[in-house]
């Protein structure tokens, strides 16, 4: 066989070596036992780096309300109905006349402003660290990749404004933020970003969803691959945006959808954070933040509506 013949084998196995390197996305660098992904990149030393940013006191709820009305994917949906002890009709209870409410309420845990776990998007039926969808399912629930079992989030919050690196108030639908965006914008705002941090990005997205909610979950701007793995590899635990899905829609390939879920959930460990109301840290010009997030604890659960705070 002739050199050349060898050379373009050479140039097919160093392509196929490479491809096969991209889908070895499992075990993770965490280990191959791992459940917690980039939560391992959180310490007690990056707890003090972040209080120390809080300078003013200025608390920031970063969650919208949950309601029949919040924005959501697909079909969840959430309702709620107050039970009243006594019964209508019936006398209060004893002679202090004791009268109460409770509440039943039914609803997806991906609904308002959420996180996502490691057990909701996955590749061929395999999730984080390669664990089976069969092997974690349970009429109960997830047995493991479970929120329940995420510890609090305490660290450095960063908001990345794309509207003030594009030079307007809303960013399009549709509209792809890149690597090279996310690294312009960050140099822009005189930030970095470091092992352990909360990434947010501010798109003025939100907007919408005041009065055009079709439209609000129908396209979004967001992030494309590329800026999901180089933020995923500074070590960032989560990312979200005041968007439903973080990532931009339409895909850029309708024939793979989802990519950026996939990248930062199942590849990476990266949590998910969606529908982030980023609008009064954007107003304030805050790039950096104390970030607390102590998501509540339903055991079994893929996703969870949650309210984390910057604090500044």
């Amino acid at each position: 066989m002739g050199a050349k013949w060898w050379a373009a084998a050479a140039v097919w196995l160093a392509a196929a070596g490479a491809a096969q390197a991209q889908d070895a996305w499992h075990p993770s660098p965490y280990g191959k036992d791992d459940l917690r992904g980039a939560v391992n990149n959180l310490s007690a030393e990056g707890v003090k780096r972040a209080a120390a940013l809080v300078r003013t006191g200025k608390v920031y709820a970063l969650g919208v309300p949950t309601g029949p009305d919040s924005p959501a994917y697909g079909d969840r949906k959430y309702s709620a109905e107050i039970i009243q002890t006594p019964p209508p009709g019936q006398p209060p209870i004893g002679p202090n006349k004791v009268t109460a409410h409770d509440e039943k309420v039914t609803t997806s845990m991906g609904i308002g402003t959420q996180m996502d776990g490691f057990g909701h998007l996955g590749i061929d039926n395999r999730y984080y660290n390669g664990l089976k969808g069969e092997d974690l399912r349970t009429p109960k629930g997830f047995s493991r990749l479970d929120l329940a079992d995420v510890p609090p989030i305490v660290t450095r919050g960063v908001l990345i404004d794309m509207t003030r690196h594009f030079g307007k108030p809303m960013l399009d639908g549709g509209q792809v933020i890149t690597r090279a965006d996310v690294q312009a914008a960050l140099k822009a705002q005189k930030l970095t970003i470091g092992k352990g941090d909360v990434v947010l990005f501010h798109t003025g997205w939100m907007k919408v969803m005041e009065t055009d909610k079709a439209r609000f979950l129908a396209t979004e701007p967001g992030i494309g691959e590329e800026a999901a793995v180089w933020l995923a590899d500074q070590g960032v635990v989560a990312i979200g945006a005041d968007t439903v899905a973080l990532e931009h829609i339409p895909f850029a390939d309708p024939d793979r959808q989802w990519v950026v879920h996939q990248t930062l959930l199942a590849k990476k460990g990266v949590h998910v954070l969606e529908n982030i109301n980023t609008a009064p840290l954007a107003a304030d010009g805050v790039g950096e933040f104390l970030f607390v997030l102590g998501q509540p604890r339903f055991v079994g659960t893929v996703q969870v509506v949650i309210n984390p705070i910057a604090i500044r």
